[in-house]
């Protein structure tokens, strides 16, 4: 399973949760109440695992992109260089994107 498809069941078990929590509180169920709150927990905790799995990837990928960087600098290879600059760009964004 992706770490996008995991960011979206963990959306999707955090809404479920609210859901039945604003239900057991209309209902006056406290069970029902703290069991939604639990589940949204735990569908907010899928989401930020993910997002953390996909930092992680975005800073090996930037790393591994600045070591090719700089080989191709040294090496007078541009196309190297060019392509690790690529890398670690892409990696920078996957970062961004998953704060």
């Amino acid at each position: 399973m992706s770490n996008q498809s995991k960011r979206a069941e963990g959306a999707a078990e955090e809404l479920g949760g609210k859901l039945k929590g604003v239900v057991g509180k209309v209902l006056g169920n406290k069970q029902m109440e703290a069991e939604g709150r639990l589940k949204a927990l735990k569908g907010k905790g899928k989401q930020l695992a993910a997002k953390g799995a996909e930092r992680a990837k975005g800073s090996l990928e930037e790393a591994v992109g600045a070591v090719k960087n700089r080989i191709g600098a040294v090496i007078g290879n541009e196309r190297m260089q060019a392509e690790g600059k690529v890398k670690e760009l892409k990696g920078q964004a996957r970062q961004a994107t998953n704060k």
